[in-house]
């Protein structure tokens, strides 16, 4: 397949033409699928996975209006900060909740890639956690990194706390009754960065209780 002709191609390594134009990308593009196609069609699967609806992995996943304040963030949540307090000083600017089960058993590589919605500075909430070092598991070999770790269900245990201090990503330790309850919270967190967003007065979300 001819993508171009080399004239195209040297003007544009030259500086001659700012694009190689679509037509060529687009040819270019194709060609690439192509071969991807005939060794097995790895690549085009990996697409297939990031561009395809939602994980069901995910509970819930919010951008923060305004960013909010890593300490605000754990009084919503009843969070204990485990490792890493002076990277914690820090602010958020969303926060995804998953099934810590589901996400270990059927993500791997960029299948993570949803789950960092539009920004990676955000905390990564892990329910349903069966082990105590599972969750930074999977966050070691994802190529994106939160922002901050959150367990609930099951408390870190020692290399789970080791894995966020070689890394320098917080891991906080949530005790909220339920999911729900944590979901719950976490949306009354978003109103209220909402509502200082628009100009409204606003005073540090109190701490659950059960």
């Amino acid at each position: 397949m001819i993508l171009s002709s080399p004239s195209v191609i040297s003007d544009y390594e030259s500086g001659r033409r700012k694009s190689p134009g679509t037509r060529f990308v687009r040819r270019f593009v194709w060609a690439l699928l192509v071969i991807d196609e005939e060794r097995g069609s790895r690549y085009i699967r990996e697409l297939a996975r990031l561009t395809s609806s939602p994980t069901t992995a995910i509970l819930d996943l919010r951008e923060f209006p305004i960013p909010v304040p890593v300490e605000h963030f754990c009084k919503a949540i009843t969070g204990e900060i485990v490792t890493c307090p002076d990277e914690a000083k820090r602010e958020i600017s969303g926060y995804t909740v998953v099934d810590g089960t589901k996400v270990i058993e059927t993500l791997s590589g960029w299948e993570f890639f949803p789950i960092f919605g539009s920004t990676t500075e955000r905390a990564l909430i892990f329910t349903n956690v069966r082990e105590g070092r599972s969750p930074m598991l999977a966050v070691r070999i994802s190529p994106l990194k939160p922002r901050i770790v959150v367990f609930h269900s099951s408390p870190p245990d020692e290399l789970a706390a080791k894995l966020s201090e070689y890394d320098r990503i917080p891991l906080i330790y949530s005790r909220a009754p339920s999911v729900e309850h944590l979901i719950k919270s976490l949306r009354r967190l978003y109103r209220i960065a909402l509502r200082r967003k628009l100009g409204k007065p606003i005073r540090p979300p109190p701490k659950i209780t059960a």
